[in-house]
């Protein structure tokens, strides 16, 4: 039977779709600067979904500024704006309002999780822009890693149904446009979907997927939401940075050790430990940095919200390979250090040795010093 305020059956959704975007651009960014380069403002701290005391503040508030728009192949075009985050991170956001049916929205999904490259078609407006911020940017890296995740907010629903209604309803849509997929999924994918569902209230929703998300609220309730899944892709995107910086450096190692641990080799190793040792620190710097960009003061919701949407799109595994690194990076640190020490050690016994060798020879010879 068709529901109410819907010609075809199905029911009308009115809200936007929005495309994040995150490029690991430099070393770090010089928000002071960046700002009077261009004209900018700072994100103080996300809105909160209720009065509560506690709420979510950023250490460094990022600069935001208006992005050129985004105009697809299809026509479609995307208002966005840009925020540089003190940690070398530069952050697209585009929105495109949405209003349609379920068949429309799944199909959208389909069509942009699967079939655009938003971060190939937005490099020249990320270049243009750093182009203007050049100067605030600190050791700016040849190649960017570049993440990119989608969100699917409705504002409202025809008949404005609860949570429980919307998930009885519609809950294996919920999990086609989470997936970007149009075919029918199985009743256990679409368990295993809704599983990653959260609530405040009992008519909003986030349903968290790997690499898209679906929120039903209003526009300052999704808010947090918004800002929360954009850091938690950033926090990604860094720890990738991380986990392929370490695995160079360690393969750099690894080919010297190969190459013997001789006597020249073992002084050789000095250097590399150095290097590595330098390496370890910048990463336990960067990772501290981007860790403690955000901090949750008494908002136990907003941090389960962070949890969630951090486990969902793979913080935690890379953070643990990134752990592993670090810890075979410091046991060879000291494996390195030990075997300079050594040769250290031998050749100053073997020049005590010559010495004393060639005070013997001088003094057979009848010389005296």
């Amino acid at each position: 039977m068709p529901e109410p305020g819907s010609q075809s059956g199905e029911a009308l959704l009115r809200g936007s779709v929005l495309v994040l975007l995150q490029f690991d651009v430099c070393e770090a960014i010089r928000l002071d600067l960046l700002q009077e380069l261009v004209s900018a403002r700072k994100v103080d701290k996300p809105s909160m979904k209720h009065p509560a005391p506690g709420y979510v503040r950023y250490q460094r508030p990022p600069v935001v500024v208006p992005a050129d728009p985004l105009v697809l192949e299809s026509g479609e075009r995307l208002q966005g704006e840009i925020k540089y985050f003190d940690y070398g991170v530069l952050s697209v956001v585009f929105e495109l309002p949405f209003v349609g049916d379920w068949d429309k929205l799944i199909g959208l999904a389909s069509r942009w999780v699967w079939d655009v490259d938003f971060a190939a078609q937005a490099t020249a407006i990320v270049r243009a822009s750093l182009g203007r911020a050049a100067p605030a940017l600190i050791k700016p890296y040849d190649e960017w890693l570049s993440e990119d995740y989608l969100i699917f907010h409705v504002r409202e629903i025809a008949g404005s149904p609860s949570v429980t209604e919307l998930i009885q309803k519609h809950g294996p849509r919920i999990a086609q446009v989470v997936r970007g997929d149009t075919g029918q999924l199985a009743e256990s994918e679409c368990n295993e979907v809704l599983q990653s569902r959260i609530s405040y209230y009992a008519n909003d929703l986030a349903v968290i997927g790997w690499n898209a998300a679906f929120l039903y609220d209003t526009t300052p309730g999704a808010e947090m939401a918004v800002q929360l899944l954009e850091y938690a892709n950033s926090q990604l995107l860094e720890f990738r940075y991380y986990d392929d910086l370490l695995t160079e450096e360690l393969e750099r190692v690894y080919t010297l050790l190969d190459k013997g641990t001789g006597i020249l080799a073992r002084w050789r190793l000095a250097r590399s430990a150095t290097r590595l040792h330098t390496v370890l620190l910048d990463v336990a710097e960067l990772t501290e940095h981007a860790d403690n960009a955000i901090k949750f003061l008494s908002d136990m919701f907003a941090a389960r919200l962070y949890k969630l949407a951090a486990l969902k799109v793979g913080v935690p595994d890379y953070k643990d390979l990134v752990t592993r690194k670090v810890r075979t990076a410091e046991e060879l640190y000291r494996f390195m250090v030990d075997q300079f020490n050594q040769s250290r050690a031998f050749f100053l016994e073997v020049t005590v040795v010559i010495i004393l060798v060639v005070e013997l020879v001088y003094l057979f010879r009848g010389n005296v010093f």
